[in-house]
């Protein structure tokens, strides 16, 4: 038996979601701390990869994915033309033994939310609660917490481990390195919008379109939608910007102007990209921003995960995905170990490294960097595509980065196996 009978998880997000109901599983106390006061469904679209899949799948939440995500049936990459580069069959159409689920990002975060309240008693989440500071003592950590609104303190609470769940801006994080600043940016923007309409390609087809410095992703994320012949698609429009935009409210809502005119040509017959920007209900501005990896995760009874601990660019359909495996490593080490601090250094070991490659690999466009191949060697575009890149390089390119990202798929079916 593990010596970690009781845990703090700081942020109410999908990682720290996860975390609290796989450390459960495993014999662990868990309070979740979120600062916002009420936790709402917010957010757009995001994926989960097979990998990621099979934890929830080993948590009990198989019923609730299927009502709530669209299993993805292929990925494919085209030119700015439209024309394919890349096509391959996804999740369960690819031969693994889970699903790919393409699904409302708020959505997961309130399926996660029930679960984590059902399972560990509706005490168990205290929203309202900001962390301003902790102590790591020898035989537990203390974290305060205060109203972030008021300023006024409202509660100390003492555990065997903390856990920083908190996101990219995370409190713990800046508390063990003070001088890393701002989260570094791409050169990128996003513009993030969900648009009502006919279905495309497969009806649960997901597409990457462009090059590095103009790209549109668009996936379908509503099962519901899909039952009555419409689609709810996820879009992602993106471009270069030199300098990233000053606000601090990255949810604002943006006038489509600011980047759809770039897109206005982009009318694949079977997708029209145009239509898609035009006949989104909001639209809202992010920057493509990551933060370099660390050297050390853990300190003493404290440590990352998710965000926290590794935000990558949202390439490769990965960041909710790697969080949902901290959580996972996490559960495992601690079921097997009972020396606390020795427990969360063997997790670390188990993820840093591995979350260090994809960030790295993500800053060199992950396996997106067919598309930007393809426009640097024809850029005028192409009527064959075999004389611009081979089947073989394509193929490399893609296995590589499902290698380094976790989900190769005769590994990850090897290990069909539970884990809790």
């Amino acid at each position: 038996m593990s010596n970690i009978k009781t845990a703090i998880v700081v942020g109410g997000g999908i990682g720290g979601l996860v975390t609290a109901l796989r450390l459960q599983r495993v014999g662990v106390l868990v309070k979740v701390f979120e600062s916002v006061d009420n936790i709402k469904a917010l957010g757009v679209g995001i994926n989960l990869l097979p990998h990621s899949v099979k934890v929830l799948t080993e948590l009990g939440l198989t019923e609730k994915l299927e009502k709530t995500g669209l299993p993805t049936a292929e990925l494919m990459y085209v030119n700015k033309f439209g024309k394919k580069i890349w096509q391959e069959e996804r999740g369960l159409n690819a031969g693994y033994n889970w699903p790919q689920y393409s699904i409302h990002r708020g959505e997961l975060q309130m399926l996660l939310l029930n679960a984590v309240k059902e399972q560990l008693g509706e005490e168990s989440v205290l929203t309202g609660h900001h962390l301003t500071s902790f102590e790591n003592e020898a035989d537990g950590v203390v974290a305060h917490f205060e109203n972030k609104k008021t300023g006024e303190h409202i509660g100390s609470y003492r555990a065997d481990i903390l856990i920083a769940a908190d996101g990219i801006h995370s409190v713990v994080r800046k508390h063990f390195y003070p001088n890393e600043g701002l989260p570094k940016y791409s050169g990128r923007i996003l513009w993030r919008g969900i648009t009502e309409s006919e279905p495309y390609l497969t009806g649960r087809s997901m597409i990457m379109a462009g090059f590095q410095d103009q790209k549109f992703v668009a996936y379908p994320i509503s099962p519901e939608l899909a039952k009555e012949g419409r689609s709810l698609v996820n879009w992602i429009a993106e471009l270069s910007i030199d300098e990233m935009p000053d606000r601090a409210d990255w949810n604002k809502e943006i006038d489509k102007e600011k980047f759809a005119p770039a897109f206005k040509n982009w009318n694949f017959g079977w997708l029209n990209v145009p239509k898609i920007i035009e006949e989104a209900t909001a639209v809202y501005e992010f920057p493509m921003v990551d933060r370099d990896p660390l050297p050390q995760w853990t300190f003493g009874r404290v440590t990352l995960l998710g965000d926290a601990a590794h935000p990558m660019y949202p390439i490769g359909s990965n960041g909710a995905s790697q969080a949902i495996l901290d959580a996972d490593a996490l559960g495992q080490v601690i079921e097997g170990q009972q020396d606390v601090e020795t427990a969360l250094k063997e997790y670390e070991a188990k993820r840093r490294e591995a979350t260090a490659n994809i960030v790295l690999m993500n800053r060199q466009n992950g396996p997106e960097q067919v598309m930007q191949i393809v426009e640097e060697r024809a850029p005028n575009g192409f009527d064959n595509l075999d004389d611009v890149i081979s089947y073989e390089e394509l193929a490399e390119i893609a296995n590589k980065y499902k290698q380094v990202a976790g989900f190769d798929r005769e590994t990850l079916n090897s290990k069909a196996g539970s884990s809790v």
